[in-house]
């Protein structure tokens, strides 16, 4: 029997991370919902990753998000 890890995230890339909160909630929304330059001004998938990658506070932001839309999903 294998353990199941209790962390939501486990298993989960950051780009699927990003795409489903971009599909269920479309880029002006995650802009309102997490104010940074990469969903607000001339955003893709591409450059959010990349800017995700290098800002910790930013990707703590997204996961908590994430974490809270995963029961709507």
């Amino acid at each position: 029997m294998q353990n199941q890890s209790k962390d939501p995230l486990h298993g989960i890339t950051l780009q699927k991370i990003v795409e489903t909160l971009v599909d269920y909630y479309g880029f002006d929304t995650l802009g309102e919902l997490i104010p940074i330059k990469c969903f607000n001004s001339n955003p893709s998938v591409k450059s959010s990753l990349t800017f995700l990658r290098k800002t910790d506070w930013a990707r703590k932001k997204l996961e908590e998000l994430y974490i809270k839309t995963l029961p709507k999903l």
